[in-house]
């Protein structure tokens, strides 16, 4: 338990993007400073922790809970920008909470009723959004075109609790470790999941031990973010086999918070290691979660990222308002900004 200055009182409007919670901050809190939202995201971990940690840790919040705070733009070319806060810190990258973004700027008129695209600046970049909407005009499902995605290392072996595995790194906004669930006699499903969070926790450990994930042009991108457990399914009925891929995924984040949604930008990670095995553009990934809820993710062109091949991803998903909140720290509050319990 930490102590934060008292009488806070702090807006926020929460959406859940596939079961994954996003909880946006709109009033109660000082603009950051920077020229960009990268920067941003470094003056938020000296300047806003407080409120990070009184919206995350119980009893306002929990061990998965994900938001941001909205900032401007990089330049005109955005609508605004957003830097992504989580249990353990800020991330990068955050594909879910771009959804509910997307979904959340059309409900409350950030951007015109009329509006079918827009951007949105990330830490890691610009991120186009595109809007898909019902006959009443409401926002149905967001699809995004991510930072580019490319692989960064194959075949990495490591030796866990579970027996050895090889893990594959890849970037979609941030650095991602893929490993094949059955490789630990593992599957991606609630009842492993206890051992997939340790040992996702291990990996990550292992990996950045080694620096095995460093970004070439910005050292603020630099380390494992995620650990991916994935497995193959079969494609389900009534969806072509030649143009479908089907996986379901667990992403374990941070330090060890569990993704509940197939992950956004752990999804444009995966789209990279398959197109490297494949994927063709015509095809269309269908990117299931822990909790049985669903992405669709494809190739949207191929393109050089710092002379490498890379892929501009598009991932779709849904999101839905959960809450609108006023968030209040008395000052006899004896726990101030709250508490965080493991369970493992």
């Amino acid at each position: 338990m930490t102590s934060a200055p008292r009488a806070a009182l702090v807006a926020a409007i929460d959406y859940h993007t596939a079961g994954e919670p996003f909880r946006i901050v709109t009033g109660g809190v000082p603009g950051l400073p920077g020229a960009t939202v990268a920067e941003r995201r470094v003056s938020a971990a000296s300047r806003l922790d407080h409120v990070r940690r009184l919206l995350v840790q119980e009893p306002r919040g929990h061990g998965g809970m994900y938001g941001c705070f909205i900032t401007p733009p990089d330049d005109e070319g955005a609508e605004f920008g957003a830097v992504f806060f989580h249990q353990s810190g800020y991330s990068t990258a955050c594909g879910h909470g771009t959804i509910a973004l997307g979904t959340w700027a059309a409900d409350v008129g950030i951007v015109a009723p009329d509006t079918g695209a827009f951007s949105i600046d990330v830490p890691s970049g610009r991120v186009g959004v595109r809007l898909h909407r019902d006959d009443d005009g409401r926002v149905s499902a967001v699809s995004f075109r991510n930072v580019p995605a490319w692989v960064h290392r194959r075949g990495i072996r490591l030796q866990t609790s579970l027996g050895e595995t090889t893990a594959d790194i890849s970037f979609g906004g941030a650095f991602y470790a893929s490993v094949p669930a059955v490789s630990l006699g593992l599957s991606v499903g609630p009842d492993d999941l206890p051992r997939l969070v340790a040992t996702g926790r291990d990996i990550a450990g292992q990996l950045n031990a080694s620096g095995a994930a460093r970004h070439e042009a910005d050292e603020r991108l630099n380390g494992i973010y995620g650990v991916i457990f994935h497995e193959d399914l079969p494609v389900p009925d009534g969806y072509d086999a030649g143009t479908y891929v089907a996986q379901r995924n667990v992403t374990i984040f941070g330090d060890g918070q569990v993704d509940r949604s197939p992950c956004g930008s752990g999804t444009s990670a995966r789209v990279a290691l398959l197109a490297g095995d494949g994927l063709r553009p015509d095809q269309v990934l269908l990117h299931d979660s822990v909790i049985g809820t669903r992405f669709e993710a494809r190739i949207a062109r191929a393109v050089s990222e710092a002379g490498r091949a890379a892929v501009v991803t598009e991932v779709t998903g849904s999101a839905a308002m959960t809450g609108l909140h006023q968030f209040v720290l008395e000052a006899r509050d004896v726990l101030g900004t709250g508490f965080s319990l493991r369970a493992l």
